[in-house]
Parts: C-alpha cells; sequence; structure tokens
C-alpha cells in the first residue's frame, strides 16, 4: 500500500456515517482532508479539528452538491486550500425514503438520481483537472450491495442508482486510464450505527438480514473505510474499475 501521508483527498459527504469513518481513516494514514457537508456543520468542524491535533491541514465545506454551481464551487475551494486534490471519495447519496413503483413520480425519481449519480458525476467533471495535475490520482465511489442485488422493497429507485454507480465506475475507469487516474468503487452492505440505516433500517429487517449473511455479523463504517482507503492509497497500483464487496460474504463477484 502506497503512503497517503501528504496526500491531499477531498470527501463528499465526510461529517457523518460512512463518510466520517473514511475521513477519520485518510487522516490517520497522515493525509489532508477537505470534509464537504450539507447539513452536518458540527461533525465536520469535529472532524477537521481531530485532524489538525493529528498534525494534518483540514478544511470543511458546505455545499448541495445536486446544484452544479455549488459542486464547481466546492472543488475549487478544496483545491485552494489544499495546494492540489489527489484523491477524490464520491460519498454522498442517500435512500430518501421507501417508496414503491405505483408510488414512484417524477419527483422522487429525480431527487434520488440527484443526490447519488448527478452530485458525482457535478463533483468528478470539475475534480478532474486537478486530479490529472496529480502524480498518481484516485477516485473511490460508493455504491451499495442494493446496487448488485436489487436491495429490499421500497428501494427501488436507490437500488438503481447504485447500480449505475457501478456502471459509472467502470466507463469511468476507462476514460480516465490515460490520464493516469484510477477510478474504483466500494459496495457495502449492512452497516449498522451509521445514520442511513439508522433511518431506512428497521431491528427486525436488520437481524433477518444478518441471519443470511455468511460472516455472521453485520459491518461498521469501519469495515468500509479501510477498504476506501486501501483503494485511494494504491495510487500507483493496477486496481482501476473495480468494485470491492464489503457484505460478508452475502454477494460476491
Amino acid at each position: 500500500m502506497g503512503t497517503l501521508k501528504g496526500k491531499k483527498a477531498l470527501i463528499t459527504g465526510g461529517a457523518q456515517g460512512l463518510g466520517a469513518a473514511i475521513s477519520r481513516e485518510l487522516v490517520k494514514q497522515g493525509c489532508n482532508i477537505a470534509v464537504h457537508y450539507f447539513s452536518s456543520a458540527q461533525g465536520a468542524e469535529e472532524i477537521c479539528a481531530e485532524a489538525r491535533k493529528d498534525g494534518v491541514n483540514a478544511f470543511a465545506f458546505q455545499a448541495d452538491l445536486t446544484d452544479e454551481a455549488q459542486a464547481l464551487k466546492l472543488v475549487n475551494d478544496a483545491a485552494a486550500a489544499l495546494g492540489g486534490i489527489d484523491i477524490l471519495i464520491n460519498n454522498t447519496g442517500d435512500l430518501v425514503k421507501r417508496v414503491y413503483l405505483e408510488d414512484i413520480d417524477d419527483e422522487f425519481w429525480n431527487k434520488v438520481m440527484d443526490v447519488n449519480i448527478r452530485s458525482m458525476m457535478y463533483v468528478s467533471k470539475y475534480a478532474v483537472k486537478y486530479l490529472a495535475e496529480a502524480d498518481g490520482a484516485s477516485i473511490v465511489n460508493l455504491a451499495s450491495l442494493a446496487g448488485r442485488k436489487g436491495g429490499h422493497s421500497g428501494s427501488l429507485v436507490y437500488s438503481t442508482s447504485k447500480g449505475a454507480v457501478i456502471t459509472w465506475t467502470r466507463a469511468l475507469s476507462g476514460e480516465l486510464a490515460g490520464r493516469g487516474i484510477r477510478v474504483n468503487c466500494v459496495a457495502p452492505g449492512l452497516m449498522l450505527g451509521t445514520r442511513f440505516h439508522d433511518t431506512h433500517t428497521t431491528e427486525e429487517s436488520a437481524r433477518k438480514t444478518i441471519e443470511g449473511i455468511p460472516l455472521g455479523r453485520a459491518g461498521t463504517a469501519e469495515d468500509v473505510a479501510r477498504p476506501v482507503v486501501f483503494l485511494a492509497s494504491e495510487y500507483d497500483g493496477l486496481i482501476t474499475g473495480a468494485t470491492l464487496d464489503i457484505n460478508g460474504g452475502v454477494y460476491c463477484a
């Protein structure tokens, strides 16, 4: 694994849940970070304060990434603060709520796709010029087991969007390979203790899911953060276009 000491990373949705764990793991490896948040200002500032105590540079930025102008400003501000971008973690995303096929309307469809796909497109689009200037750059996208298996009932739009993240990763890896930018993806399964699953997963649903996990347990945010940081730190490696499944054996590609 290549060292991340002194590398510069932008983490979208980096102030809570999986994003917070990823931000902290990057700091642990000596990475300077720009933590994006939408509404978790306190979490972002706490992470940055912790990071500075550990001797790295850390900055927090608020933006609605479904707005192209705000996404552009975020990327430019992060690059200015960090002195460039070596690593982009596209973590922002949400199920929003469970909606069944008969009740899906254009407004809901567009909202989920905007949060999970359009935001990723905007940030990646504007970060590329900085990543191309880095000495070995890496993009890591956050998909989901739902994008592999279809998810539980009521997550049709979310699952579709996360399947698109996996395809986006494969396609973008080919497009950016010639510019020295690797693009990979992780697809987490049930990760308890995160706001996502606290909001959208009932105790009964979690219990039934865990019963079907070969390794016998749900994951944690740290179980996702470590593989994400590995993919980011393999900046001079050959891994690109890959999706790493993190689900305890429920799905093996």
